[in-house]
């Protein structure tokens, strides 16, 4: 299977995953899984939670204050490359306010930075039910949808990405990375002048996002129409 590459808002090592066993996971362990694991809460785990929001009403004007707080806090982490305290902060801030789009949008990322892209569309998508018109968000969650449909064609629908892609552009013209992430669903649908009408509307918009690997196999299928892009191929 070529890898069409579609671009991710930010781009490691194995996601840590969440065991059917009946071993008991620890309270740290929790702590850096997303949502803590989505785990039946222990004593132990319960009484750290109170402290830390009768912590936060005290020093905070509102949960949804302090939440957004500690998700700037995740981001932050997450851009130094430290993914489990960034996992921790993004959690922290869902368990002040289960609303906050950046808690599930920030775990998301970092479980695509563990290259656990199931577990990250899991939780962009929870991400996109709270907030379904952020064109951003929705593009994102495409570009996992198009990794797991490059690794496992059977795991995902294309059309069910293109039609998420469509959404994305309808809300948002003037998204340069939509038509990049459309083109490569094009691809895989086997529509390679639409792919290529895809590509030249993201590249008058931000042309520094051109996959040029991504060109060279479209090329493989079909010339670029506009004559734009060359096939450089022997």
């Amino acid at each position: 299977m070529s890898n069409a590459q579609a671009q991710f808002v930010s781009n490691s090592q194995p996601a840590a995953e969440v065991s059917h066993e009946k071993r008991i996971i620890s309270l740290s362990e929790r702590k850096v899984l997303p949502l803590f694991g989505e785990l039946r809460k222990s004593s132990d785990q319960i009484k750290e939670e109170i402290g830390f929001l009768n912590d936060c009403d005290a020093n905070f004007g509102s949960r949804k204050e302090a939440s957004q707080f500690f998700a700037a806090r995740g981001w932050e982490y997450l851009q130094e490359g430290q993914l489990d305290t960034a996992s921790y902060r993004f959690n922290l801030a869902f368990l002040l306010n289960e609303k906050n789009v950046d808690a599930y949008w920030g775990l998301g990322v970092v479980c695509f930075q563990r290259e656990d892209f199931q577990s990250a569309a899991r939780m962009l998508k929870k991400g996109v039910e709270i907030d379904p018109q952020n064109v951003p968000l929705l593009v994102d969650l495409s570009s996992i949808s198009i990794k797991l449909y490059e690794e496992a064609p059977d795991s995902v629908k294309i059309e069910d990405v293109h039609r998420l892609l469509t959404q994305a552009a309808a809300l948002d013209t003037a998204y340069a990375q939509t038509y990049f992430n459309l083109a490569v669903a094009e691809y895989y649908r086997g529509n390679y002048n639409e792919a290529w009408e895809s590509i030249h509307k993201g590249r008058a918009l931000n042309f520094s996002l051109v996959n040029l690997q991504f060109i060279e196999q479209l090329s493989d299928k079909a010339p670029d129409p506009k004559g734009f892009f060359k096939n450089t191929a022997n």
